[in-house]
Order: structure tokens, then C-alpha cells, then sequence
């Protein structure tokens, strides 16, 4: 069944809204995205009826906290398919994801091992994998592009039996390009390596299976999915998580306590350290709940169709630089251009006066920009809410700032 986008509108209070006496019209997405109704009255009623600590108390609030916060985890494996809660670390987010899974890969890098990313990471997939390396003496080795997606012969060209971690953007936020995971992670597993994933960009949008993907980590956070900021997910493999130690050390996470010593609790609680976001949990878990009550493939459905009718029209504009694939069969609901003459972040300030909202600027991914040749660009990004009216919108207004600015196209 199609989505009914304008009846989803209704359903997120923000959207109702004028911008410079203009309908709002929300296309930064892939920065965060907004939040339904639902997820706003879960969050409330749990302030209002169960805030406790959880794991601790054993009075009738802090119990009810601790099962609500438990059914969020059970929640979050149902949706990603792993095959146990105990793969299931809530964290701030998937920058701090990253940076766990980075901290275990500095246990076991030495010098002339090789950790192979790619150019289009978000810095939150490039600077932990610096520091790493700078570390331990390892080499950080990028894979490039070609026609605007990962260059798969580059990559495999680059995979050797130092490499001992690869990490891969699902879904470009830049480039909106969609990489073959389930392909590069049988590749990596054949040299050895560990594969994680940056799922921040691809979790909103499409079914994940982590065990069809066969991915060791898979990182992602709430707040680009309808759920709340400040909650994310790390899913490891049990077997790697039980090697990993503790990035952060206190309370909730110990077993024992010795003068001297400590020992930590059994997965997953020794990685959650002090008061864990309760509400955050349980936001993301009735945002998991709206996604499926749509049905994922779906989501996805809807993103092709806004992408199939915008995209060619972007295209037709004089003027316009549009960077990633063309091919939209590799392409999410993401789209980075630049309109000719034109500094991005001024596109971007004429395009709000018109309503509608884009991000403008390097998307924390300079690398990406500097090998692009640009130092920022214009991004529209799309979800469920997003209407061909939407489209409309943002193609106007753009002919209307290419007419303020009196470019010659």
C-alpha cells in the first residue's frame, strides 16, 4: 500500500508551520529528522507516570522503568533482526558508536595492520580511525570513487591480509549513494577484517537485517529515524562485544567493586555506564514502532518515487551541479548540488525565505568535498512526510533564487 504522505504530514506537529509567512517545507532530513505525535506522547508519559532509575530500585516506578527501558532494547533487536538483546548497546548516538568500536580496534592494531574506509565517510567515521591509527602505528588506507559511487575494484584492490578493519557508510550523506554492504562485508571477511557499519543514513530508510548483512557493528542513531536526539544503538556481534572492554566506567556497569579493582556486569550492561537515557530508549522504541506500522519497504517505495520525480527535474535546470551517481537505482532520498555562481550557503538562506529548508555547507565530510573539488554544497534531503509538492516547492524556489541573484544560466 502506498504512502500517504499528506496523511503522515498531520501526524508531526512541527510541520504545521510558516516560515517567512511560508508552509514550511522540510527537506533536511538527513541532519535530523522530526518527530510524530506518538513519539512526543511516549516520551511525555513516561515523565509522567515512570521516571525512575533503572536496574536499581526495587520500589514499583524504578520497576516499571527498568521494563520499559528493557522492552526498548528488545525493540531495537526485533527491528535491526539481531539474534539477541545482548548485541543491543544503546549510546548517544552513532558518533559515539564509532568511537567504541574505534577504542576496541586500538586493543588490537599494530604497526602494518590496515584499516580501510572510504572517502565519502562522515568525520565521525574518519577521526576515531585517525586517532587509532596515530596510536597504534597502523595505516589508514581510503577507497575512491567512480561515476560518483564507492569504486569497488579500488576497494578490493585495497583489501589485504593487513587489513584488519573496514568501515563503510551504508548510505552516503552526501552522495546519497547506497554501497553494496552485504558484498564489501563478504570481502572483508575473506582477508580477516572486521566489518562495521555506519548505519545513521540507512536505518531510517530501509529494512536492516544485521545477520544478512553479516556485519560485525552496525552504528545508528535515534533522533534520524522519528525518535529522540541523544539516543543511539551500537549492535555488535556477540563474540566481539564480549572482547571489548568499557569505554566509560562508574555506576550501572559494574558487577562488584573492590578497593583496588572491579568487575563489570554480562553484556550489555557493561558498556552502559551511569544513568542511561531512559526516555531516549523508549522514544526510539515508539518511533520503531510508527516506521513498521508503514512498513519499511514502503518508506523505501516512497523515497524512490519523490527521488524518480525530482531528480530529473533537478537535472533539466540550467545552472545546476548535482554530485553522486546518476543512476538512481544507487541513489537514497539525498540529493547535494550547487547552483552555478552561487555560494551554497546563500542558496540555502534564499531558499528559507521561501519555506523551504536544505542544509548548506561541508555535511562534516571535507574529505569527500575537497576530493569533489567543491568546499561546501547545497543538500535537500527527503523522508515520509516529504510530498511531490514538497518537490514543487523546492524547484521553484530555486528558479526564484536564480532570479534574485540575476545569474546567467
Amino acid at each position: 500500500m502506498p504512502v500517504d504522505s499528506h496523511a503522515i504530514k498531520q501526524e508531526f506537529p512541527i510541520l504545521d508551520q510558516l516560515v517567512h509567512d511560508e508552509p514550511l517545507v522540510y527537506l533536511d532530513n538527513a541532519a535530523t529528522t522530526q518527530k510524530p505525535q506518538a513519539v512526543l506522547e511516549e516520551i511525555a508519559n513516561y515523565y509522567q507516570t515512570d521516571n525512575a532509575n533503572v536496574h536499581r530500585g526495587v520500589h514499583t516506578l524504578a520497576e516499571r522503568s527498568t521494563s520499559r527501558y528493557e522492552a526498548a532494547r528488545e525493540r531495537v533487536r526485533q527491528f535491526i533482526h539481531a539474534r539477541s538483546s545482548k548485541e543491543v548497546l544503546f549510546t548517544r548516538g552513532t558518533t559515539t558508536s564509532l568511537n567504541w568500536v574505534a577504542h576496541f580496534a586500538a586493543q588490537t592494531l599494530q604497526p602494518g595492520d590496515e584499516v580501510l574506509i572510504s572517502i565519502m565517510e562522515h568525520h565521525a567515521n574518519i577521526i576515531p580511525w585517525q586517532q587509532v591509527c596515530q596510536q597504534t602505528g597502523a595505516k589508514l588506507v581510503y577507497t575512491y570513487l567512480k561515476d560518483g559511487a564507492l569504486d569497488m575494484e579500488d576497494l578490493k584492490s585495497k583489501l589485504s591480509s593487513n587489513t584488519k578493519f573496514v568501515s563503510i557508510a551504508h548510505v552516503s550523506n552526501v552522495l546519497g549513494v547506497v554501497n553494496p554492504i552485504q558484498e564489501i562485508t563478504q570481502l572483508a571477511h575473506e582477508v580477516g577484517a572486521i566489518m562495521v557499519v555506519d548505519g545513521a543514513q540507512s536505518i531510517p530508510h530501509m529494512a536492516i537485517d544485521v545477520v544478512d548483512l553479516d556485519v560485525d557493528f552496525f552504528a545508528f542513531s535515534g533522533h534520524k529515524m522519528l525518535g529522540p536526539t541523544g539516543i543511539g544503538v551500537l549492535y555488535g556481534k556477540e563474540k566481539w562485544l564480549s572482547q571489548m572492554e568499557p569505554v566509560e566506567f562508574g555506576g550501572e556497569m559494574i558487577d562488584f567493586v573492590y578497593e583496588q579493582s572491579a568487575t563489570w556486569k554480562e553484556l550489555p550492561w557493561k558498556f552502559e555506564a551511569g544513568t542511561p537515557n531512559m526516555a531516549g530508549a523508549i522514544g526510539l522504541a515508539k518511533a520503531i514502532d510508527v516506521l513498521e506500522e508503514i512498513g519499511m519497504e514502503q518508506v523505501t517505495r516512497h523515497e524512490e518515487e519523490l527521488l524518480a520525480y525530482i531528480f530529473p527535474k533537478l537535472q533539466a535546470m540550467d545552472g545546476i551541479d548535482i554530485y553522486g551517481p546518476i543512476d538512481l537505482a544507487q541513489r537514497s532520498g539525498v540529493i547535494s548540488f550547487n547552483i552555478k555562481g552561487l555560494h551554497p550557503h546563500d542558496v540555502a538562506t534564499a531558499l528559507d525565505y521561501e519555506g523551504v529548508a536544505v542544509r548548506a555547507g561541508h555535511h562534516c565530510a571535507q574529505p569527500l568535498l575537497t576530493y569533489l573539488g567543491v568546499q561546501s554544497t547545497v543538500r535537500a534531503s527527503f523522508y515520509l512526510y516529504n510530498t511531490k509538492e514538497d518537490c514543487d516547492k523546492l524547484l521553484e524556489a530555486l528558479e526564484k533564487t536564480k532570479e534574485f541573484f540575476n545569474g546567467t544560466f
